[in-house]
């Protein structure tokens, strides 16, 4: 069996930025261990398979540990592969997930928005480890699902930072941290860390966005913002808060094409 697969740059405008995502188009669903396997040799945060079905595609996402509920900047990849690749006549791609239901990405003049459901956090006591594994001081704390948001004093800190990830496996395992600070040039910016499921830092992770930004629209008292993940490769994201969904926007870049040979 051979399987095309396509190495995707989302959250960008040019490759080597942004967070690279495997692509990789079914005619119909394998077993989830070799996908399992697929993910865990390409070695990259996510790589993405979906199936035509009907008016949709169902979608599913591992990284090399293990698969997630929910992934933005590889569902953006999976729609620049349509409709750049795949020929997709039309704007809108329905998406949908048998972890996080149903999903849309559609163009727009920022070039590729998501539609996602927004997950907004509670306030919560800070983990007595927190602030030891990321060497500094927490603001504040607020938990979501898997997602732990840590607020901390600006964005220079948060850019220094340099996590004990050992620590943060040991005693958080589950838990994906979001770290975010108020922005310089940008309303919020943020790095996110989950060592538990072989990413010790995401580049540009556009599910943590669903709980971030109903948590600084709050904060900020506006819905419109732009955030900035402030990771060695970094992206920009176009961030919406309509109701109980979010809308990120961003652009995608294709680096490379190749096959599968199972």
């Amino acid at each position: 069996m051979t399987l095309t697969i396509y190495q995707i740059d989302a959250f960008c405008e040019k490759i080597f930025k942004g967070n690279p995502a495997a692509v990789v188009p079914l005619e119909k669903w394998i077993d989830d261990e070799l996908m399992q396997n697929i993910a865990m040799e390409n070695n990259l945060a996510e790589t993405v398979f979906f199936v035509k079905e009907n008016d949709r595609y169902a979608i599913r996402w591992f990284t090399p540990e293990a698969e997630i509920r929910l992934c933005g900047h590889a569902t953006l990849a999976s729609a620049h592969y349509l409709f750049e690749h795949d020929n997709y006549e039309g704007d809108l791609i329905h998406f949908h997930s048998h972890l996080s239901g149903p999903l849309a990405v559609k163009k727009n003049n920022k070039g590729l928005e998501l539609n996602f459901p927004s997950q907004k956090p509670s306030l919560s006591q800070k983990p007595d480890f927190l602030e030891k594994a990321l060497g500094c001081k927490v603001n504040h704390c607020a938990t979501e699902g898997m997602f732990l948001v840590a607020e901390i004093e600006s964005e220079e800190l948060l850019k220094k930072l340099t996590p004990d990830f050992n620590l943060i496996n040991k005693e958080s395992p589950d838990l994906g941290i979001i770290v975010t600070a108020k922005g310089q040039e940008v309303d919020f910016v943020s790095r996110f860390f989950h060592p538990g499921i072989g990413i010790n830092e995401d580049p540009v992770t556009g599910s943590a966005h669903t709980v971030l930004i109903p948590y600084w629209a709050e904060k900020l008292q506006k819905k419109e913002m732009i955030a900035h993940q402030v990771s060695k490769r970094g992206g920009v994201l176009h961030c919406i808060l309509n109701e109980d969904r979010v809308l990120i926007s961003g652009t995608a870049v294709t680096y490379l094409k190749g096959e599968i040979y199972l």
